[in-house]
């Protein structure tokens, strides 16, 4: 990956639908060339282009990181948790939590809810910290592509 595949990355985390006849100048490159480059990118796997929504948008009123301790395998609580609709993403850590998993629930007694009934049910989680987002939350997924 070169300076000009960076150069079309930033462009696409500001705008991943951005037209190639406006990509190309911004990086240095014809349409055809940029198209081209970013094409690579996508055979290659280096690069996925994915719609990403925002929970809050689509009738999610509350939202939290949830830092959980794990006696045992983390993953397979991961797993467990995965599969459930207020499950946004889980990660695997290393350091004071075993896993994070974001979860987005209707309202905040939903949130409540699902902490209490359903993580602190899984077998082998040993503590849950619950870090809520308040007000307006947007996901914004920006990497430093160098």
């Amino acid at each position: 990956m070169d300076d000009i595949d960076r150069a079309i990355l930033r462009e696409l985390q500001t705008d991943g639908r951005i037209a190639y006849a406006d990509l190309g100048p911004k990086v240095g490159l014809s349409a055809s060339a940029a198209r081209q480059r970013l094409q690579r990118l996508l055979d290659s796997k280096a690069v996925q282009v994915v719609g990403v929504t925002d929970p809050m948008a689509m009738g999610g009123q509350a939202m939290a990181l949830l830092g959980i301790g794990v006696d045992g395998d983390p993953r397979a609580v991961a797993d467990e948790l995965a599969g459930r609709a207020e499950v946004v993403y889980s990660v695997l850590t290393s350091g004071g939590f075993d896993l994070f998993v974001e979860v987005v629930a209707p309202g905040p007694r939903d949130l409540l809810d699902f902490v209490n009934d359903v993580v602190r049910a899984v077998e082998g989680v040993r503590e849950v910290r619950s870090f809520p987002y308040f007000g307006i939350h947007t996901h914004r997924f920006l990497w430093d592509v160098g």
